[in-house]
């Protein structure tokens, strides 16, 4: 979908043309864009299409009161609202209004992860099969995120190094993570695949890949080398929503989300597992093991250490690893 500007050449763009501009400047990812521009669309909504110059910090806090009372969205999804509204009045109107610092945040219960042990992964790999199993398999053997993982290019991974390359993760931030040696041999035949497949997308005239930082203008042929390739990529060729051209995109996390969901299912475990407590079991089993914690903390890109403590709390043992006097008692 585009979002061909129908104005007059001495006419002020749109409001949200004028929102996905600002937010295409300061390269935030197209995820952020949508969410963005939907709440925006919402607020004006919800207002009867007042422009949001002719309201501030009252409007504001009655918005988001009514998602949170009325519609009982949850607190991180209050302040994804409440950021883009802050983004709207900050970078796009240009607002420097004393009220906009005072736009509380909403407090976000601090939970504890949900971590599988060892025979609980097994449970969920081993009814995994192909590009899915091996998928699932990389977020617990290596701690990515599953949007890190299925944005994994060809050049980012190294298996003469057995070492992953994990660009431009959550802060901006690179950082590198190990390739588990038993994953060698499955990702060298999966990337076979898709040599043929892109192969195939070049013979038929496609063959190009999203660039980041409009890396296309400076190397024009880029986008076509293999290098530059998803790891992961899409079944099928699709539009990019920005430029308006034909691509082969990566693999959505749609696909991998409902596939473990439904071999959590299968398994009949009974926790909320997802594509992420993989993740979270990478973390608390290599404390389990006996690593640094400042080793986990840089294979999971924390900022903070304190970030990272938080799984200390899920080890093998509950209760934070004490003893009930119960068990002194009767054991």
């Amino acid at each position: 979908m585009q979002y061909p500007s129908q104005n007059l050449p001495n006419q002020e763009p749109k409001l949200l043309d004028q929102v996905r501009a600002k937010i295409r400047y300061k390269h935030y990812s197209i995820r952020t864009e949508q969410a963005y521009t939907d709440w925006i669309r919402r607020f004006i909504l919800h207002f009867g299409k007042r422009h949001p110059r002719e309201m501030g910090a009252a409007e504001i806090g009655q918005f988001l009161t009514h998602l949170a009372v009325e519609a009982r969205v949850s607190a991180s999804t209050q302040n994804q609202a409440r950021c883009a509204l802050l983004f709207l009045y900050k970078e796009v109107l240009e607002t420097e209004l004393p009220w906009l610092d005072d736009v509380e945040q909403a407090k976000v219960p601090k939970r504890l992860p949900v971590v599988l042990n060892r025979e609980e992964v097994q449970a969920i790999l081993s009814r995994l099969k192909g590009t899915q199993w091996l998928i699932a398999s990389l977020l617990y053997g290596t701690g990515m995120r599953i949007m890190e993982c299925l944005r994994l290019r060809l050049q980012d991974v190294d298996f003469r190094r057995r070492e992953i390359l994990i660009r431009d993760g959550k802060g901006h931030k690179d950082r590198v993570t190990m390739l588990p040696v038993t994953l060698v041999a499955a990702l060298q035949t999966h990337l076979q695949k898709v040599k043929e497949l892109h192969d195939t997308d070049l013979a038929q005239g496609f063959g190009a890949v999203y660039m980041p930082f409009a890396l296309d203008r400076k190397y024009p042929n880029a986008a076509k080398e293999w290098a530059w390739q998803y790891v992961f990529p899409s079944a099928k060729l699709s539009m990019d929503p920005r430029s308006g051209k034909t691509r082969r995109h990566h693999v959505q996390e749609q696909v991998i989300q409902r596939a473990i969901k439904q071999v959590v299912r299968d398994a009949g475990l009974t926790k909320a597992a997802t594509p992420h407590t993989l993740r979270h079991s990478f973390a608390t089993h290599l404390l389990e093991s006996g690593y640094d914690i400042r080793t986990v903390q840089e294979l999971l890109g924390h900022s903070d250490v304190s970030t990272t403590m938080i799984y200390t709390h899920v080890l093998n043992k509950g209760g934070k690893g004490v003893s009930s006097p119960l068990d002194a008692m009767l054991g």
